[in-house]
């Protein structure tokens, strides 16, 4: 099946001090037109951001913007009225539609990491919505945990868009089947930690490979792995 691998070397860089972004994806000045997007994933970064540093007051629109955290504390509070804090293991969503603003910063005293990913939404200039859920590593190991999907519930977070982000945290030698359906999707798979053989392609720390025309994707984790699979439409 079509797949297209990208090594932890080959990713975009912007260091400038306080906020380390190493880009998957084309963003900001990271311009690469054969990595443009993977469908409607649009943006996937995985971010380092020094204590007491932070994102100002910015605007988002049209777009669903998810934050995974993987270390660190950060704040959030936004136009919408929300004033939280997120830490590791937290995933947090924003269903920008009309349009918000909002801030972050470290607040910390240690380095945050976490992943900036955007995706397309379904519908246009909905009613902007904010969310967050948490997912502590110690009741998802060995499972495939969904942790965003396009419905609603208590377990997850929801986004406008049919597509689905999962954490998982496997022992080494543990084997996940993911299914899907074929049709206008494809998968995308980041490695936070370990190593992987994903359809037969090895997979090394910080890498992605996203795959498509295929309903089954086997994942065999060669060591113990923390990684994202996330499930999104290849086009409009």
């Amino acid at each position: 099946m079509p797949h297209t691998i990208i090594r932890a070397a080959d990713r975009g860089l912007k260091d400038i001090g306080w906020l380390q972004s190493n880009f998957s994806l084309s963003f900001g000045p990271y311009a690469n037109p054969v990595r443009s997007g993977f469908g409607l994933l649009r943006v996937f970064n995985d971010d380092f951001v020094k204590p007491g540093n932070g994102f100002g007051l910015h605007a988002h629109a049209n777009m669903e913007i998810i934050s995974v955290m993987l270390a660190g504390r950060m704040n959030h509070i936004d136009s919408l009225g929300f004033k939280e804090e997120v830490s590791t293991d937290w995933v947090q969503i924003m269903s920008a539609g009309t349009g918000l603003r909002h801030e972050e910063h470290n607040i910390g005293d240690d380095e945050v990491n976490f992943l900036q990913i955007w995706i397309e939404p379904k519908l246009q200039n909905v009613t902007p919505r904010y969310q967050r859920r948490h997912f502590p590593a110690e009741k998802r190991r060995n499972q495939l945990t969904t942790v965003v999907s396009n419905e609603e519930g208590t377990a997850h977070c929801w986004i406008n868009q049919n597509a689905k982000l999962s954490l998982g945290y496997f022992d080494a030698g543990q084997t996940i089947s993911y299914s899907l359906n074929p049709l206008n999707k494809g998968v995308f798979i980041f490695l936070m930690e370990g190593a992987l053989t994903v359809n037969g392609e090895a997979v090394a720390q910080r890498e992605s490979i996203g795959l498509w025309e295929t309903g089954t994707v086997n994942i065999e984790c060669t060591a113990e792995s923390k990684f994202i699979v996330i499930e999104a439409p290849i086009n409009h």
